[in-house]
């Protein structure tokens, strides 16, 4: 199977941009009408159109496929647990599962099971903040189908997983049900960046205001009325600080700030007289 990140010559913790910018210089490279090699130019096209979609690439990097019928019994997470030697098997819900059901792990040998389902979700960062419960319909390969309710906790992350065991698919009807994935997507939101727990958003104030200081109020993202205030002499670009109004971290809960930039409005002066006096002001501050 291709390494798609190989073949982009970028590492597994490449961003966007970095994927952007392998992208085209492997294409180019490889051109056919460059002199270049037409089955490794399909190669570069296959690996970024993988990598560039968040729900690809997530499953990608979990199953080293992005074909969902393909990621099914061979793909799997190990996450190894010592506290499953207690009486229990450290393989559970792995391929390997079976194989070592019983003997020497102290478990009875579970029946093999049907293959997991993935979907995907949006939300925006205010669910993010919040947390949000979702209900979705899925279609199950018995043809039946089966409402599920999704809990998505504060702090979620673009790409994260959230996975509920034994409502996969349920196809054939002598095993037991697969398990199900939710990717969850995370849109983004007008006037609001996120950076790790943080939030970072703009605020316009008029000029005079800027000059003479003002109070501003910031509606944050869980529907809270923050007052900010701007000390006179504030120069456009600054930046405050609202400590602990920011994301909740997934296992703390211990929540980022919120950082606001001030941009700044110019008045729209059309009366004579009152440029005068601007300009008089401008002159003795001179």
């Amino acid at each position: 199977m291709s390494d798609f990140y190989n073949i982009l010559g970028v590492s597994k913790q490449a961003s966007d941009a970095e994927l952007k910018k392998a992208y085209k210089k492997a294409s180019m490279q490889h051109h056919p009408d460059r002199g270049g090699d037409e089955e490794q130019f399909k190669k570069v096209n296959e690996a970024y159109a993988t990598l560039k979609d968040p729900s690809k690439r997530q499953m990608y990097d979990q199953y080293g496929t992005a074909d969902p019928q393909q990621a099914g019994p061979q793909g799997f997470n190990f996450n190894f647990d010592s506290s499953n030697f207690a009486g229990g098997n450290p393989f559970a819900g792995t391929p390997f599962d079976d194989m070592f059901a019983g003997h020497p792990f102290g478990r009875t040998r579970q029946q093999p099971r049907n293959q997991d389902m993935r979907i995907v979700t949006n939300i925006d960062l205010r669910d993010v903040v919040t947390g949000k419960s979702l209900v979705a319909q899925i279609q199950l390969g018995s043809g039946r189908n089966e409402t599920i309710n999704i809990e998505i906790p504060p702090g979620a992350r673009h790409g994260d997983t959230i996975q509920y065991e034994g409502l996969g698919d349920d196809r054939h009807r002598e095993l037991r049900r697969g398990n199900l994935h939710v990717v969850i997507q995370v849109n983004p939101l007008n006037d609001w960046q996120r950076n790790n727990n943080d939030l970072i958003t703009k605020k316009t104030v008029n000029l005079f205001d800027l000059l003479l200081g003002c109070v501003i109020i910031i509606q944050t993202l869980d529907n809270r009325n923050v007052r900010l205030t701007v000390p006179p002499g504030t120069n456009p670009g600054q930046r405050f600080s609202i400590p602990q109004y920011g994301i909740p971290d997934i296992n703390t809960k211990r929540r980022g700030n919120i950082y606001v930039i001030i941009d700044v409005q110019t008045p729209k002066i059309t009366d004579e007289s009152l440029l005068n006096k601007i300009q008089q002001l401008r002159d003795e501050i001179k």
